[in-house]
C-alpha cells in the first residue's frame, strides 16, 4: 500500500499486525439528490472464495447491506451505482451470488455508471492488473443491461468528474457540493491521510510516476480551492482539509462527514 516507502515510516501510520497485514476501510458514499439514491463504490462484498478470504480477509461487523440498512435503504431503492474503478474492492459488492450459484446485480434498479475506456481496461486486463479485475464481478453488469458509460460528465449530480490514470486507466474521481462545501471522493490517487505526501505511493498503481503528477496537481488545487478530501480506505478518518506547511501541503483538520 505504500510502495517504496520503508515499512519503519509506515508502519507507525498504519500497523501491521502478526502476518504483516494492514487493516483499511472501504468506505461508500450514498447521496440521495432529488429522486435519486447513488451509491459510489460497494467494497469487495462477500461471494468470493474462502482462498480469496484467506488473503484478504473480512474484519468487523459492517457490511454494505447492513450499512444501508442503518441508513433506511433497500438495495432495490439505489437508482445509480457510480463506480470509481473496477477493481474487486470497488466493484465486488455490486454483484451477488443467489442461492442457486446465480451471479446478478446487487442494486436490481439501479444504473451502473462506469466509462469506455476504463471498462475496455479492465476486461482486457493486463497481466499486473488481471488479479484486480475479476470477471465475475463485472461481466454481470454488462449483461444485466444495466451497464452505461458516461459520456458528457452531466449524467449525474456531480460538480465536477476527474480523470487520473496513475493508479489505473480513467479512474473517476467525483467532485459533490454539500452543504456549501465541495468534497472529492479520493478514491485510490490518496487512498488514505498516509498517502498524502507526494513520494507515498501505492506499488498497485499501475503509472507510478503519472501518480506523482496526478497527487501534487491535485493537491495544489485542493488547497487553493479548500477541499474537503473523503477516504475510501482510511481506516479512521473519513474527511481532511489540506495546507500547506514546510514540508510540502499536508494534513491540516480531519473530521468525519457528520460534522461538516
Amino acid at each position: 500500500m505504500f510502495g517504496v516507502v520503508p515499512k519503519s515510516l509506515w508502519n507507525s501510520i498504519n500497523p501491521a499486525d502478526e502476518n504483516n497485514m494492514c487493516s483499511w476501510m472501504m468506505r461508500c458514499l450514498l447521496i440521495e439528490e432529488n429522486n435519486r439514491l447513488i451509491l459510489i463504490d460497494s467494497g469487495m462484498g462477500n461471494k468470493q472464495s474462502e482462498k480469496f478470504f484467506s488473503y484478504y480477509y473480512l474484519y468487523g461487523e459492517d457490511t454494505l447491506l447492513g450499512s444501508l440498512k442503518k441508513a433506511g435503504v433497500h438495495p432495490d431503492e439505489i437508482t445509480d451505482n457510480f463506480l470509481t474503478h473496477l477493481h474487486f474492492d470497488h466493484v465486488g459488492g455490486s454483484v451477488t451470488k443467489t442461492r442457486d450459484g446465480k451471479l446478478e446485480p446487487q442494486f436490481k434498479n439501479a444504473v451502473y455508471w462506469s466509462n469506455h475506456d476504463h471498462w475496455e481496461w479492465a476486461v482486457n486486463p493486463n497481466d499486473r492488473e488481471k488479479a484486480s479485475f475479476l470477471k465475475e464481478n463485472i461481466i454481470p453488469i454488462q449483461e444485466s443491461g444495466q451497464l452505461k458509460f458516461i459520456e458528457a460528465g452531466n449524467e449525474l449530480p456531480f460538480d465536477d468528474i476527474k480523470y487520473v490514470d496513475g493508479h489505473t486507466e480513467k479512474m473517476m474521481l467525483p467532485v459533490l457540493t454539500y452543504k456549501g462545501r465541495k468534497i472529492v471522493y479520493m478514491a485510490d490517487l490518496l487512498p488514505s491521510v498516509g498517502h498524502i505526501p507526494v513520494a507515498w505511493v501505492m506499488s498497485y498503481d499501475v503509472r507510478p510516476l503519472q501518480t506523482l503528477v496526478e497527487k501534487e496537481k491535485f493537491l495544489n488545487e485542493a488547497v487553493e480551492n479548500d477541499y474537503i478530501l473523503f477516504f475510501e480506505h482510511d481506516p479512521k478518518i473519513e474527511c481532511c482539509t489540506l495546507k500547506r506547511t514546510d514540508k510540502g501541503i499536508r494534513v491540516d483538520q480531519t473530521f468525519p462527514l457528520s460534522d461538516i
